[in-house]
């Protein structure tokens, strides 16, 4: 049966409570990418201001960010389907608040200016500062530990799906419909993953803490940093997402360099997530944990190498190919880090080690935007992105030339150390 659930693709998903558990993260998902293109349109179409349009991420971030630790102590010491229920309700209660305020009825009463969505994207920001440490932790109690790269290929598919539908239907059903028809189908998503969440198991909580929260939340901390693949696999991710942040560039490339317009853009924009998409699918049957640290540096560098080509392309079909690599690179990378970070982390630190992971990279797409944005102002928009690509490049470069003796270790072999 072992052998048999090694080299199934689909063994993850012969566990009920995980395919639950994938329809929550999927329809969640879904709704918070529909919540960040209406919003954007909404707050573009109010100021007509660049700069607000840049800052949305901000607001979600700073309050994600400054939440994190203590949403982490808190996931580790509570029961996470009864927490996962409140956090939605909570989110769907304020989409409720949002839908009803969009109406024509309210807006004699209440208008709908630039301060509501952005009240709005704090609360998003607070409930993922609960979110993610709740469901990393959940996920390594309900698939068996041989599971967990197997599952965190799953994972990663699904979000990257939900993040490619949510916000193209939501940008049409806004187009369309308008924001309360868009508010509508939010709340519908959000709804089916309460739902999703009722067919889990209560499991109880695996850690009860002894000391003072501070000790607590302090031990968390102390074992990412003492650990150091788990530190050098957050450290890759911080940096490389943060001079990879050139995708933000698309639209000057589509309109300014390839000439290729809006439907280019749509096209460009679909190469990048079509490549991460199909990748994570062939990985459920491929896996890259053979020699994890190894295939690690390896999509780092394809992704840097990716991004300077891409800059420096000005044929739209070989764009399009970059980007689908860049794609295809990043998903790599997403896999074997989140598959380290189950099997490094003790069943009772997950969600403080989440909550760290979070501090890491949570805002660093939003920040990576911005640098992309500012290095462009400054140097033009080409040798912005291949600056960016050559950087993430060296940063692969250094990690290798520090971590050469994890180079070797096999999946099994990392997971030995910790036991």
């Amino acid at each position: 049966m072992e052998a048999t659930e090694k080299t199934d693709p689909y063994a993850a998903l012969r566990y009920r409570e995980f395919r639950s558990y994938l329809g929550m993260r999927f329809f969640f998902t879904f709704a918070y990418q529909m919540q960040a293109i209406i919003i954007g349109f909404h707050i573009y179409h109010l100021t007509k201001d660049p700069l607000a349009l840049g800052l949305i991420g901000l607001y979600e971030a700073i309050p994600a960010t400054g939440i994190a630790l203590y949403g982490g102590y808190v996931a580790d010491k509570s029961e996470k389907r009864g927490l996962l229920l409140k956090v939605f309700s909570g989110v769907f209660l304020c989409s409720l608040i949002m839908f009803v305020v969009t109406t024509k009825q309210m807006h004699a009463y209440v208008p709908v200016d630039y301060i509501v969505p952005i009240m709005y994207l704090m609360v998003f920001g607070i409930a993922r500062g609960f979110f993610s440490p709740a469901t990393f932790s959940l996920m390594a109690q309900i698939v068996p530990k041989k599971l967990y790269p197997n599952s965190s290929t799953w994972n990663s598919s699904s979000w990257q799906a939900a993040s490619i539908l949510g916000p193209a239907i939501g940008g049409l059903i806004y187009g369309f419909y308008g924001i309360t028809a868009t508010y509508c189908v939010i709340l519908t998503f959000i709804r089916i993953a309460l739902i999703c969440i009722f067919f889990l198991k209560p499991h109880p909580p695996t850690y009860i803490p002894k000391e003072s929260i501070v000790k607590s939340l302090t031990e968390g901390v102390h074992f990412v940093f003492k650990n150091k693949m788990m530190l050098g696999a957050m450290s890759l991710d911080l940096f490389f997402v943060f001079f990879g942040g050139a995708v933000a560039l698309l639209p000057v490339f589509a309109n300014d360099i390839l000439k290729v317009g809006s439907e280019g853009l749509g096209f460009m924009r679909a190469a990048a997530s079509s490549g991460a998409v199909i990748t994570m699918l062939a990985m459920t049957r491929f896996s890259p944990m053979n020699r994890p640290w190894r295939n690690l540096l390896i999509a780092v560098t394809g992704f840097g190498t990716s991004i300077i080509c891409y800059g420096l392309s000005k044929n739209f079909y070989l764009t399009l190919f970059f980007l689908f690599m860049e794609g295809a690179f990043d998903s790599i990378s997403v896999i074997i880090r989140s598959t380290i970070m189950q099997l490094l982390t003790p069943d009772e630190m997950r969600g403080r080690v989440s909550a760290v992971n979070s501090m890491f990279i949570g805002s660093s797409n939003e920040i990576g935007a911005f640098e992309s944005g500012l290095t462009a102002r400054l140097m033009r928009t080409v040798p912005a992105v291949v600056f960016g690509g050559s950087m993430t490049v060296l940063v692969a470069g250094i990690t290798y030339l520090k971590t050469k003796k994890m180079m070797r270790l096999t999946l099994q072999e990392i997971n030995d150390q910790q036991n």
